[in-house]
């Protein structure tokens, strides 16, 4: 076993510090722009179907056909799947600093032309804003594995997973400020221009300048990333980057001498010795890789799969939420700024009580229990729930009982982000080669995108009623609700088995999860040589 090169053993054992913190809000507020985005397009696709897909004489206000919803909410993940893959590989190849600031950018000038489409022609503004949120989604989908491989190689062993949990639980405040952003807008615009309700007025319920609304609220997601740029470009490479991967012993010491305040020895030899021994230079499509971590960077990508597919077909039950507890009435009976107001209110309220905790206590607890204990129970606990949901579902649909359905699907949603909704981020940023950290955190995060779409799509087509008569609009028939829960729970089980996949990698140095220490693996004892391998953690 080689011995660790001081610069890196300097980050492992460094106390909390202010650079951890500033690293935590400059990574962060790559996930707060996605999250605000992500969530702002659900608070304006009934205000685009009202103003652009308006009938005249039709008993409801317009909404988006199916395709076009599936267009406008889905193209952005698709940009997200395809900017993880790329983003990722690049960020091994060109260094983690010089690729975050090209996300940022592409984030930045994407969110404002999403708002840009001068036309009052429907085909024209979905594809301008279809065009641009596919880039948007680019953009975001490379922050996923260069913020995660950023802060674990700048933070110390002790803390590192609240480090990368607090980067990812920054999509918590992005859904609040996406909700706060369009209360206020809405608000403003609707003491200004009143209206009257569509069964009153079809045509004036619709003001003309609530056009306005929808392109302010997504272009506003632009600020927040526009106003870190500056600090993305100031932060140094990674040391490990540098070092293992750069192979610059000394830049590596410089630039980490300068952020920790303490002088380090650049140990060229040492990095030298390292880089060059052969066992260290696999590829991600080698034997060897699949020999050391094969099996890891398939639990990954397996479990972040499963967990997406339950997580983003929540979409499915908020209406059956919001109309139970009456935050939202029939759509006729409000004026399209009224209904925005609405939507956004009953969404930001549903986020504050179980999606934000939820993060934070992760935060606070994954460096205490561990990645696996907490992944495992977040599963566990989604199943059980989605069960509970399912199986009686006739009761739930009573009026009586319909609280008790909002705290059971509260709960879910609880688990799924004190869960694998963030172990599924951490996990992967820690247990790979320097060198393919960011390639394989990408592919394991693109899996979690294409479960995504499966979820939010797969599963709004498959939950309609089994009666094409009482389907909505357009949609063939489908399985119904209580179908698509039982098979949710099924995939949250599945999400239990996989994780036993895993690796647990509390307390460990990134090197000794890699494995990239190794420099004769004949002389390393078989106790040591599988410390990187294990999936459960010992007791």
């Amino acid at each position: 076993m080689a011995k660790e090169l001081q610069v890196l053993n300097a980050l492992d054992v460094a106390k909390t510090q202010w650079y951890h913190f500033t690293a935590i809000i400059i990574a962060g507020m790559g996930f707060f722009t996605d999250a605000y985005d992500l969530f702002c397009i659900s608070l304006v696709t009934k205000l685009l179907g009202r103003i652009y897909y308006h009938v005249d004489g039709a008993a409801k206000p317009g909404s988006l056909p199916p395709n076009v919803a599936a267009a406008v909410n889905g193209v952005a993940f698709c940009g997200t799947l395809s900017g993880q893959l790329f983003f990722g590989w690049l960020g091994d190849k060109m260094g983690r600093k010089k690729v975050y600031g090209m996300t940022l950018m592409l984030m930045v000038i994407c969110s404002v032309a999403s708002g840009l489409s001068f036309s009052h022609d429907a085909k024209a503004v979905i594809s301008t804003l279809c065009f641009f949120r596919f880039w948007l989604g680019f953009g975001i989908g490379g922050d996923y594995p260069l913020s995660a491989t950023i802060m674990s190689e700048y933070a110390n062993k002790k803390t590192r997973g609240a480090f990368i949990a607090a980067v990812f639980a920054m999509q918590g405040f992005g859904i609040l400020a996406g909700g706060i952003f369009a209360i206020i807008i809405s608000s403003a615009f609707k003491a200004r221009f009143d209206a009257p309700s569509y069964e009153v007025d079809a045509v004036a319920s619709t003001v003309p300048q609530a056009d306005y609304i929808w392109r302010i609220i997504v272009m506003a997601g632009a600020l927040p990333a526009a106003l870190t740029y500056y600090w993305r470009m100031k932060m140094p490479e990674t040391a490990r980057y540098t070092a293992l991967v750069a192979k610059n012993a000394k830049q590596a010491a410089t630039d980490m001498s300068r952020v920790l305040q303490v002088d380090l020895e650049a140990e060229e030899q040492k990095v030298e010795q390292l880089t060059e021994d052969k066992s260290n230079q696999f590829g991600l499509f080698t034997k060897k890789f699949l020999h050391r971590h094969g099996l890891h960077l398939l639990g990954t990508t397996t479990t972040w799969f499963l967990l997406d597919i339950a997580f983003y077909s929540q979409n499915l039950f908020q209406k059956d939420i919001f109309s139970a507890i009456g935050w939202i009435p029939k759509a006729q009976t409000m004026n399209a700024i009224d209904e925005v107001y609405r939507i956004a209110r009953a969404q930001t309220l549903i986020a504050l009580c179980s999606t934000v905790p939820g993060y934070w206590f992760t935060v606070a607890f994954i460096d205490r229990m561990g990645r696996f204990a907490i992944q495992l129970m977040g599963f566990f606990f989604m199943t059980v729930f989605m069960f509970a949901l399912a199986i009686p579902y006739n009761h739930w649909t009573h009026k009586d009982n319909r609280i008790g359905f909002v705290v059971m699907y509260s709960l879910t949603f609880f688990f799924a982000n004190f869960g694998p909704n963030a172990t599924t981020f951490v996990v992967p940023a820690e247990i790979f080669p320097a060198r393919l950290r960011s390639t394989c955190h990408g592919i394991s995060a693109a899996s979690g995108k294409l479960g995504a779409i499966v979820g939010a799509f797969g599963f709004l087509y498959l939950s309609q009623n089994k009666d094409k008569a009482k389907a909505d609009a357009g949609y063939p028939a489908g399985i119904g609700v209580k179908n698509s829960l039982l098979v949710l729970g099924v995939v949250n089980f599945f999400g239990i088995l996989f994780t036993f996949l895993v690796p647990e990698s509390n307390g460990k140095s990134l090197e000794e999860m890699s494995g990239e220490n190794e420099t004769d693996e004949v002389s390393v004892p078989n106790v040591e040589q599988s410390s990187y391998n294990r999936t459960v953690p010992l007791v």
